[in-house]
Order: C-alpha cells, then sequence, then structure tokens
C-alpha cells in the first residue's frame, strides 16, 4: 500500500541554515504521525513543503501518490493546513467565516450553509456561531479554525503545532478534536514539542533534530530505545524516605532523584529485577513502601537520551521550526 505522506531524502535551506538535511518520512492513512522537536528542529519546514508553500533544495515528497512539485494543484485538492495562530477573520462571526470558506471552496449558497452548520456542531462552537470571532476564546478560535479547513473533506489535515499558548483545558479540547477527524478517516500530520501530546495522539512518531530524523517509531518503540526504566519507591512513614534511597542507591548503582515535597526515590534502572530486590531489602528493613512503580522512561527522557537536550530547547534559525 503506498502511503499517504512520503518523503525520501528531503532537504532545504535558508541562506546558511541548514533547515532539512536529508529527511524520510512515511504515514499511513488513518493514522497520526507526530514530528517531535524543538523550535528551529525543522518541523515547520517540512509542513511548509509538504502543502506545497515551499520548495525543496532536494529530494522528494508526495502526498496520496502526488509530487509536491510536480502535482502541486491535485496535492493542494487533497489538504488542509492549520498552523499555531487561527487565520479566521474576526470581525466576522463563526457562520460567516464558515460560509466565506465554504463558497471559496465552491460549494452553492445553500450547501455552504449547511456545511458550516454541521462543523460549528461537530466542533461544539454552535452557541457561539452567531458571534464575532473576536469574543472566542483561544480555545475556540483554534476549533473554528481546524473545522473551517476540514469543510472540504481533506484527505491529509497538517497540524503545526495545534497547541500552542492554549490552557490546559483548551488543549485537552484541541486533543479530542483531533481524535475525532482521525476517526473520521482523515491522516494527520501533526507537529509539536510537547512530549505529552505526541504520547496522546501519534501512532508514530518522528524526533526532529536540526533538520533531521534521529529517531522515529511508535510512543513504546521509542521509550524502549533507552534500553531502561524508571523505579519509584515511597515510604509509608516520609521519615523513612533517606533510607529507601540509600536501599534503591545501593541496589540500582545510581544516585536516585529524592522529591522531597512526595518522598518519592526515583531511579533509572536497566534491569526489571532491580524493582523485586528493593522490595525484600525494604522488607528486610521493615519499610513498609505505600507505592513501588516500574514504568517505561517518559518521552522526555527518551528526546534527552537521543538529542542531548530537552525538547523546548532553542537549536536552530526560527525559520526551520
Amino acid at each position: 500500500m503506498t502511503p499517504v505522506i512520503e518523503t525520501h531524502g528531503l532537504t532545504k535551506a535558508f541562506g546558511g541554515t541548514r533547515a532539512l538535511a536529508g529527511v524520510d518520512l512515511q504515514a499511513e492513512r488513518g493514522r497520526v504521525l507526530a514530528l517531535l522537536g524543538p523550535n528551529g528542529a525543522g518541523k515547520t519546514t517540512i509542513v511548509r513543503v509538504l502543502s506545497t508553500l515551499l520548495r525543496p533544495d532536494g529530494g522528494r515528497a508526495s502526498i496520496c501518490g502526488y509530487d509536491v512539485v510536480t502535482d502541486a494543484v491535485q496535492v493542494r485538492q487533497l489538504i488542509a493546513l492549520t498552523g499555531q495562530y487561527a487565520s479566521v477573520d474576526d470581525e466576522l462571526t463563526g457562520t460567516e467565516n464558515m460560509i466565506m470558506i465554504s463558497r471559496l471552496l465552491g460549494f452553492s449558497r445553500s450547501e455552504a450553509r449547511a456545511r458550516s452548520r454541521r462543523m460549528l456542531e461537530r466542533f461544539d462552537l454552535a452557541e457561539a456561531a452567531g458571534r464575532a470571532v473576536k469574543t472566542y476564546s483561544g480555545g475556540m478560535r483554534r476549533r473554528l479554525d481546524l473545522g473551517a479547513s476540514l469543510l472540504g473533506n481533506p484527505e491529509v489535515v497538517f497540524l503545526d503545532e495545534p497547541t500552542t499558548g492554549l490552557d490546559p483545558r483548551a488543549r485537552l479540547q484541541m486533543w479530542d478534536t483531533v481524535r475525532g477527524v482521525v476517526a473520521a478517516g482523515a491522516t494527520v500530520l501533526l507537529t509539536t514539542q510537547y512530549l505529552d501530546e505526541a504520547d496522546e495522539l501519534a501512532d508514530h512518531i518522528a524526533v526532529i533534530d536540526h533538520g533531521e530524523v534521529v529517531a522515529s517509531g511508535t510512543p513504546d518503540e521509542l521509550k524502549a530505545r533507552t534500553g531502561t526504566q524508571t523505579l519509584a519507591v515511597r515510604a509509608v512513614d516520609p521519615g523513612l524516605t533517606p533510607r529507601v534511597s540509600a536501599a534503591v542507591a545501593e541496589i540500582a548503582g545510581v544516585r536516585p532523584d529524592v522529591r522531597e515535597d512526595s518522598g518519592l526515590v526515583m531511579a533509572t534502572v536497566s534491569d526489571p529485577a532491580m524493582a523485586a530486590a528493593v522490595v525484600r531489602r525494604l522488607d528486610d528493613e521493615g519499610i513498609t513502601a505505600a507505592e513501588l512503580t516500574l514504568r517505561l522512561p517518559s518521552l522526555d527522557e527518551v528526546f534527552l537520551t537521543l538529542t542531548g537536550h530537552r525538547a523546548e530547547d532553542d537549536t536552530t534559525d526560527g525559520r526551520a521550526a
């Protein structure tokens, strides 16, 4: 089966700044591919190339089998792009924005009204449909922008850091919206610098750093790449935390991280059997554990291992974001 999104050896430079350095990507139909990386890593440049807004210097890219350079017209008929900032008109109402875009897409007046009404209901904006967009919250504006981009039933949706600047509640609402877009059959390419967002939404993640794909796989596959797990232990008696820390340090062979506020002792371990050894040691010392867990590393820990820095660090020229 031909991938819906595919790139091979994609390169792009802005003056002396190398934005993309041979990017290979694939996304299957009805899936979410997340491009995970800090500002300046090259994520937005990839989206601009795939959405025909920017010509690559080298390599090739296709959407549903159409080349983004030679078949740009066909590609534009298949995609929708929602950027970091809502592009709707502040002075128009939600309904007026939707109708205007529907008409620009070639729908009749009656069909434009019908599509607008359905989309506003779908994105929980029906009650605010008659209000000017300038009165909307950031989350409402972002949902309206995404809804407008879906009026033409695109096969591929590009979401370029769609939750940037949103409060936690609006972020969760946007996540639910993205899940709904995928459930309706679209393929989504999501760029983000939020590790939890990629973990929640993505079927496949490509870690982007300095214009290169440094790792790719499912969230669990990437977590397994570090070869370690995190052991977390907390005693019922907070006063015994120093003894728990000493026991974990001796067994794991590393200095654990101790959260003074909660008494949680955490250490990376390469052998899951160390958890059982800690249990035995605590039992020998008469220490009762209120919590003892062994988990895969977080994506934040994986990113740090793969790149040597955290995902929110700036790395290159902002034009390659």
